[in-house]
C-alpha cells in the first residue's frame, strides 16, 4: 500500500513540475508555474520523507527540520534582500548548491554503502549512475562559482585562453571516463576509492577550466547551460537514491535547460560548441582595444526635454531595455513614462532582446516586477519588422543587441548575432551613462549615426526628468 501511494505522490509532483515549466513559459502564466512548482516540490519532500519513515528515528527528522528551517530562512531572506541586478550572480550560487549537493549525496552513497543499496552492495549499474551524477555535480559547482565570479565582476570578464587549453579540456574527460569505468568494474574493491576521488577531484577542474575562457558577453549562454547541468546532476543521484521524483525533476531540469541554451545561442547566432569551447567579450583589454579602433565620429547629445518632445510628437515609440535599465533599476519610472506616452495617445511597445541582461528572461522579469502589460511586450522576432514604421526607438542600456557592427562587420567578435534593427527607426534616443562599449567590449556604431541621440547620465534619473517634461508638456 505504501508503495502505491508512494507511486502516486511522485507521479502527481512530476505532473506537477511540468505544469510549473509550462506556466514558466510566458509571463501571464509564470505566477501560477511558480505555485505549481513550490506544491510538486512540498509533495515530493514529504512523499521522500513518508517513504523513509521506517529507518528514520526521531533525531533525524529533528535534524532534518532544522536544516530545512535554516534553508528556508536563509532562501527567504535572500530572495527578499537580493536586487534585480544581482539575480544572474544569485542563480549562478544556486546552481552551484545543486551541484555540490550531488557531490556529497554521492559521496554519502560512496562511503556508506548500507544505507542506499540493497544488501549494502554497490552494483556496477549504480556505481556508474553515482558517477555520472558525481562528475556532472563537480562540474556544476566550479563552473558555477566562476560564473558568479565573473557576473559579479571578481573575477574579468575577458576570456581567458591558454595555449593547448582544448586538448588538455579533452584529456581530463577522458581520464574522468576511464575512471568511471575503472570504479565500475568492482565497485567494493578497496582499490576503488582513489579512482572515486580522483574522479571528484578532476571534475572540479575541469569546471573551472570549461567556464574561464568564456567570455563576458555569452554568460546569459552559460547560466542557462550550468542550469541543465545541475539537472542531469540531480538526475544522476536521482538513480542513486532510487528516487523517482528526483529523477523526474532533474530529467525536466536538465533538458529544459539544454533546450534554453539551444535557443539563446541560436539567438546569438553561435553554437552551444563554440561557447563551450571560448566565448567572446569581456572588459579590460578588449574594450581598451575597441575603443581605440572603433567606429568614431560625431556625437549628437540630447536632454530629457528634448526627448520628451520628440515622444511627445511620436505616433510609434519601441522601448529597448537592457542591462543598463537593470542597473539603475528604472522600470518603474519607465513604466511611469510609457503610461503618459500612452494618455498622449501615442503607441508603446517593448522590444526583448533574447540575450538581453546576464540571463535569460531578465528584461522580462524587470518589466514584470514594473506591471508593464504583458499584451505590450514583444521578441525580437516579433517585433524587429516594426522598427522601420517606428518614430521613435528608445534604448535603455542595451548596447550589443543594438549593435549593426553584428551585421556589417565580418571582423567584430559579434558578427552574425541577430540584433533589434532600431537603427531603422526615424529617431534613436539611447540612454546611457557614457560612451563605454557594452558587455562585449565593442563600440556601437549606432551611437555616431545621425538619427541617433545619445542622453547620457543615470538611466532612471534621466527617465524621471522625461516624466516631468512630458507632464509639463
Amino acid at each position: 500500500m505504501n508503495t502505491t501511494i508512494i507511486g502516486f505522490a511522485y507521479l502527481l509532483s512530476g505532473v506537477l513540475f511540468i505544469l510549473a515549466l509550462k506556466g514558466l513559459s510566458s509571463p501571464v502564466s509564470a505566477r501560477k508555474g511558480n505555485t505549481y512548482g513550490m506544491l510538486g516540490m512540498t509533495i515530493a519532500v514529504a512523499t521522500t520523507l513518508y517513504g523513509a519513515g521506517s529507518g528514520l528515528e526521531l533525531s533525524s527528522y529533528t535534524n532534518i527540520i532544522i536544516a530545512v528551517a535554516i534553508g528556508g530562512l536563509f532562501g527567504s531572506v535572500l530572495a527578499r534582500k537580493i536586487s534585480m541586478t544581482a539575480l544572474p550572480q544569485l542563480v549562478a550560487a544556486f546552481h552551484s548548491l545543486v551541484g555540490l549537493a550531488a557531490v556529497f549525496v554521492a559521496i554519502g552513497a560512496y562511503k556508506n554503502p548500507a544505507a542506499f543499496f540493497d544488501g549494502g552492495i554497490i552494483s556496477t549499474g549504480s556505481m556508474i549512475e553515482m558517477s555520472l551524477g558525481l562528475a556532472i555535480g563537480a562540474i556544476t559547482f566550479s563552473g558555477s562559482v566562476i560564473a558568479f565570479a565573473k557576473l559579479q565582476g571578481l573575477v574579468s570578464g575577458n576570456p581567458l585562453v591558454f595555449k593547448g587549453q582544448h586538448l588538455i579540456n579533452l584529456i581530463i574527460f577522458l581520464g574522468i571516463l576511464t575512471l568511471i569505468y575503472m570504479t565500475a568494474v568492482d565497485p567494493m574493491s578497496p582499490s576503488t576509492e582513489q579512482y572515486f576521488w580522483m574522479i571528484v577531484g578532476l571534475s572540479f577542474f575541469i569546471g573551472f577550466l570549461v567556464v574561464l575562457p568564456i567570455g563576458g558577453a555569452d554568460m546569459p549562454v552559460v547560466v542557462s547551460m550550468l542550469n541543465s547541468y545541475s539537472g542531469w546532476a540531480a538526475c544522476g543521484i536521482g538513480f542513486t537514491l532510487q528516487n523517482t521524483a528526483l529523477i523526474i525533476t532533474g530529467a525536466l531540469v536538465g533538458s529544459s535547460g539544454a533546450i534554453l541554451s539551444y535557443i539563446m545561442c541560436k539567438g546569438m547566432n553561435r553554437s552551444i560548441v563554440s561557447v563551450l569551447l571560448g566565448g567572446f567579450g569581456g572588459d579590460g583589454d578588449t574594450a581598451a582595444a575597441a575603443a581605440a579602433g572603433g567606429p568614431k565620429g560625431n556625437v549628437k547629445q540630447g536632454s530629457a526635454d528634448d526627448a520628451s518632445f520628440i515622444m511627445s510628437n511620436a505616433q510609434k515609440v519601441i522601448i529597448v531595455p537592457g542591462y543598463g535599465m537593470a542597473v539603475s533599476q528604472a522600470q518603474h519610472a519607465l513604466r511611469e513614462m510609457c503610461d503618459i506616452l500612452k494618455e498622449k495617445g501615442v503607441e508603446v511597445r517593448y522590444a526583448i532582446h533574447p540575450v538581453a541582461g546576464r540571463m535569460p528572461g531578465h528584461m522580462n522579469v524587470l518589466l514584470a516586477e514594473a506591471n508593464v502589460p504583458y499584451d505590450e511586450v514583444f521578441e525580437l522576432e516579433e517585433i524587429n519588422h516594426e522598427f522601420a514604421t517606428a518614430d521613435v526607438a528608445f534604448v535603455i542600456g542595451a548596447n550589443d543587441v543594438t549593435n549593426p557592427l553584428a551585421k556589417t562587420d565580418p571582423q567584430s567578435p559579434i558578427y552574425g548575432m541577430p540584433i533589434l534593427d532600431v537603427e531603422k527607426a526615424a529617431t534613436t534616443l539611447f540612454l546611457k551613462r557614457s560612451m563605454a562599449s557594452g558587455y562585449a567590449g565593442v563600440d556601437n556604431d549606432l551611437f555616431f549615426r545621425d538619427k541617433t541621440m545619445m542622453l547620457l547620465g543615470d538611466a532612471k534619473k534621466t527617465t524621471e526628468e522625461i516624466v516631468q517634461a512630458l507632464n509639463l508638456s
